[in-house]
């Protein structure tokens, strides 16, 4: 029959037992990584002397201003003009800015008793 000390005895041993395993398999899983990510270095070194050393120098590129921004939307849109331009509120022009979604009347709620 198990005592309270076995019990202890044996889950104490099975804790050490898992910890001590944790501790080697994460050792030798980090010692593969590392190994790894040395040889995907290594690799990348040589790929790019290679392409350093096969490819032309390009020539300097000129700094100066174009008129055409439309490699940079940012800057694009910093110099458009607004897309259209707005009119005084009155009621002569409030129809031609309405788009066909818009309600000519607006919406009124119904008042009074609903559910007869």
């Amino acid at each position: 029959m198990n005592t309270i000390r076995s019990t202890w005895y044996g889950w104490g041993t099975l804790i050490v037992a898992g910890g001590g395993a944790y501790y080697f398999a994460k050792r030798s899983i980090n010692a593969e990584k590392k190994a790894r990510h040395e040889a995907d270095m290594k690799r990348r070194r040589i790929t790019q002397s290679i392409n350093e050393s096969s490819a032309p120098k390009p020539a300097p590129k000129q700094r100066h201003r174009k008129a055409d921004h439309a490699a940079s939307p940012s800057t694009e849109a910093s110099h458009d003009p607004a897309p259209i331009s707005h009119s005084p509120d009155n009621g002569k022009t409030k129809p031609e800015e309405q788009s066909k979604f818009e309600a000519t009347v607006p919406y009124r709620s119904r008042k009074g008793d609903r559910f007869s």
